[in-house]
């Protein structure tokens, strides 16, 4: 049997705001909880983000400098060492599925040797590269 007296709100149901600045027994009196003077003390008294109390700025320090094209294209690169794994017509989806690429337009590079005859196709070709696919019997297609 329970009392009206005895009767309380659940644990962590109710929470009491701070009251801050209302004398000396509330704990939170006199400077109100502010410590003394200073400018966290002032109404107002922040700092922005990145002040350093009027030192030049970390960010105004540092040098800058490159520049970053945001219309440039990058390209998936792939060496014909790669394509010694795949026969037939060598595309980009053939290249994804063979994990050796995962996005992007493709640029066919030199490095390495052809080893069969494979018809490539891809945006771009190196000379080099070019030159090893027809040797080896094999085509290139310019994909645009």
């Amino acid at each position: 049997m329970s009392y009206l007296s005895q009767l309380a709100p659940a644990d962590g149901a109710v929470h009491y705001r701070k009251r801050i600045g209302r004398g000396r027994g509330s704990g939170l009196g006199q400077t109100a909880g502010k410590g003394h003077k200073g400018q966290i003390a002032r109404s107002g008294g922040r700092v922005r983000r990145g002040f350093e109390g009027g030192q030049t700025p970390l960010s105004r320090r540092l040098p800058k400098f490159g520049f970053n094209n945001p219309f440039a294209i990058e390209f998936s690169i792939v060496n014909l060492d790669q394509l010694n794994k795949l026969t037939g017509i060598v595309d980009e989806a053939a290249l994804k599925k063979a994990g050796i690429i995962h996005s992007g337009p493709v640029k066919i590079l030199g490095r390495g040797k052809l080893e069969k005859a494979i018809t490539v196709k891809a945006q771009k070709f190196s000379t080099t590269a070019q030159k090893s696919i027809e040797a080896a019997g094999g085509k290139i297609e310019v994909v645009k």
